[in-house]
């Protein structure tokens, strides 16, 4: 199995920009699809991005295309989660995980493994 560590996250001014990063144990990172979630407090676990096992294909919660990217580097066994134009709603731990389900499951939190501790991103306004 696999198992993650998030880090990258930090407090920064609406408007900024962050590059978080997920680093994945084991030697089978390559094999799975790979999602972002994040979790602000009171709130559930909610679908950011997620990505194919190879890069080639990625989705994204509708109300963040366009400001967040998602990438991976399988060599690095590294994820990654670029955001920018960060505004105050963006306030959450964010995770990363893995999955072998299609894309058409990736928005859900159940069916992903090897959770991480999170990584915390506050935005002040």
């Amino acid at each position: 199995q696999v198992q993650m560590v998030e880090s990258g996250g930090g407090l920064v001014q609406a408007g900024d920009s962050l590059r978080l990063a997920c680093a994945a144990s084991g030697r089978t990172f390559r094999n799975y699809h790979m999602g972002w979630f994040r979790q602000a407090p009171g709130k559930e676990r909610e679908f950011v991005a997620g990505i194919s096992w190879s890069g080639s294909s990625t989705y994204y919660a509708d109300s963040l295309k366009g400001r967040f990217t998602i990438s991976r580097d399988n060599a690095k066994n590294t994820l990654y989660l670029r955001m920018n134009s960060l505004k105050p709603e963006d306030t959450a731990v964010y995770f990363c995980a893995a999955t072998q389900r299609s894309q058409r499951d990736w928005d859900s939190p159940n069916v992903y493994f090897g959770w991480g501790q999170g990584t915390q991103v506050t935005v002040s306004s």
